[in-house]
């Protein structure tokens, strides 16, 4: 009804382009406009000025010979003041801004290897974002921002950069484990070493308890009876200690058979043994 009556509306963030017979006459702003049809005027077409999303997947080959696909992301919008030149000269902006992100997509990535793709990819959407902006403001269209949203490699390779990493975790997860237990065999060891140095000290303060009430014995019993020698004293304590050995062996339940000769004469033999011993010290000395 508007377009008879010679009224059109263009709604807001959007211009429309008149044209009298055919020929651009002007850029109509949002609002109410008097289009008199009659006198060869039209709206040959409506252009948005809303920021627009692209999304571009371009495959291609890095430094060292893998496929990837980056997924960029481009924003752009048209110009009010260079509507005429959006609107006539593309005729398909998207395929325009595809064509430059892939050109210069497979003239970036090329000359780099596959980690430097990843690390370098905010280099790769600037490089990007600057070619088409020069590119696209001929044609009336602002670039207002690019991102490199995804890096896809080939599902193989992914796969073995998985592995790889997997590998040198358990790497580190192996070495890790073998210095604990080291740490801990060597912590072992120094707390062996400390129990025998203490059962060491324990052991010679025992012998030297036994000596000390060994000599205080014999000398309190020569004393208490008249005409024994230190020999007769040492000789009943040698059989006392005998036969507290023969029984702690049978008491204990978890020995093992001991054969040893039994009477009068081993007794003389084992204490005869042990004098000789000591005589044959102290002639060392």
């Amino acid at each position: 009804m508007g377009q008879v009556l010679g009224c059109v509306q263009v709604d807001q963030s959007t211009v429309a382009i008149k044209e009298t017979f055919g020929k651009f006459d002007n850029v109509l702003q949002p609002g109410c406009h008097c289009l008199p049809w009659c006198l060869g005027s039209q709206v040959a077409g409506h252009l948005s000025l809303r920021v627009q999303q692209l999304d571009v997947r371009c495959e291609t080959k890095t430094k060292d010979n893998v496929f990837v696909t980056v997924v960029a992301s481009i924003q752009y919008r048209a110009l009010a003041e260079s509507a005429q030149d959006a609107f006539y000269k593309l005729s398909n902006t998207r395929n325009q801004i595809q064509a430059y992100v892939f050109d210069v997509i497979r003239a970036s990535v090329p000359k780099l290897d596959l980690d430097s793709t990843f690390e370098q990819k905010n280099d790769i959407a600037k490089t990007v974002e600057s070619e088409l902006e020069k590119a696209m403001s001929h044609y009336g269209y602002e670039i207002v921002q690019t991102l490199i949203v995804d890096i896809e490699p080939d599902v193989h390779v992914k796969k073995a950069m998985n592995e790889i990493n997997a590998a040198s975790r358990m790497r580190e997860a192996a070495s890790e484990k073998a210095e604990a237990e080291k740490i801990l065999q060597i912590k072992r060891a120094e707390g062996e070493a400390e129990s025998k140095y203490l059962s060491g000290l324990g052991i010679a303060r025992q012998r030297q308890a036994i000596v000390d009430g060994l000599r205080n014995s014999v000398l309190a019993f020569s004393e208490s009876v008249p005409g024994t020698s230190s020999k007769d004293v040492m000789d009943m304590v040698l059989v006392t200690q005998y036969f507290d050995t023969l029984k702690d062996i049978g008491a204990s339940s978890k020995s093992n058979s001991v054969f040893i000769p039994h009477g009068p004469g081993a007794v003389k033999d084992i204490a005869s043994q042990i004098r000789d011993g000591l005589l044959q010290g102290k002639a060392a000395e």
